[in-house]
């Protein structure tokens, strides 16, 4: 498993390549990488793409038309067609509750409590989809994707799970509805037994200008050691492993 990044994560489980909301340039609308965009290597190879919901910082279109023209990308149940209109072939979608097989790995829409708008929540015109977590099986192992999400009760239906990559903070100054801040992400874990959690969702995109202030810089590097004081503070059994954007999880 690599974090590439915000959301992007690139994992080979159940013998295929698997990236996740997968952000791969240097700009993503009007933010900015803080570090420099991943190694193509790392993407390059991927055979199934799971995007968690339709913001621009987790599909975002630019960065998926980087990957093959053939890769079979997986949306929210209702983003298929507007997807396919944009020249995307293998589209596939998935709703809460619902399984698609690819080869030998299961993966499993779970809810998530975000707006699924691709323009945000107060939008009524253009494509809606509601929002999604993944949870992946193969070779005896659970990994949950949060993508964006709150903390919601059932989360512990979920559990036990290998890895959770839990979203610990976003890409400003504030955390608005729908995301998890470190207190909360370990409360997550907590709800789902997570043998291990990888913090992302942190530490790569920012507004420029509000990069260069002290409370900017520090959000872009507190929040996953927030969360792992917070995880130690509760005594969990889980295993924080702190990954800096770019590098391969240490597991």
């Amino acid at each position: 498993m690599h974090f590439l990044g915000h959301s992007t994560i690139r994992m080979r489980l159940g013998g295929h390549v698997v990236l996740s909301d997968p952000v791969l340039t240097a700009t993503v609308g009007g933010l900015r990488r803080v570090i420099p965009p991943p190694d193509p290597r790392l993407w390059r190879d991927a055979e199934l793409v799971l995007i968690s919901h339709l913001h621009g910082d987790h599909l975002h279109l630019p960065s998926l038309r980087l990957l093959d023209p053939g890769v079979r990308i997986v949306v929210p149940h209702g983003a298929g067609e507007w997807l396919r209109h944009k020249g995307f072939r293998a589209v596939t979608e998935l709703g809460v509750g619902e399984r698609i097989e690819h080869g030998g790995l299961t993966v499993t829409g779970v809810r998530a409590v975000h707006s699924g708008h691709r323009w945000g929540p107060r939008c009524t015109a253009g494509p809606d989809a509601p929002a999604l977590g993944h949870l992946l099986e193969a070779d005896g192992e659970r990994i949950y994707l949060a993508g964006d999400t709150d903390l919601y009760p059932e989360m512990a239906e979920l559990a036990p799970v290998h890895t959770a990559a839990l979203p610990v903070w976003g890409w400003g100054p504030n955390l608005g509805p729908g995301h998890l801040d470190p207190e909360r992400a370990a409360r997550a874990a907590e709800l789902l037994r997570a043998r291990c959690a990888v913090p992302v969702h942190w530490g790569t995109l920012a507004v420029p200008l509000l990069a260069r202030t002290a409370r900017m810089r520090r959000l872009l590097v507190d929040p996953p050691r927030r969360f792992a004081a917070a995880v130690a503070e509760a005594g969990l059994r889980t295993r924080v492993l702190l990954t800096e954007p770019g590098a391969e999880v240490a597991g």
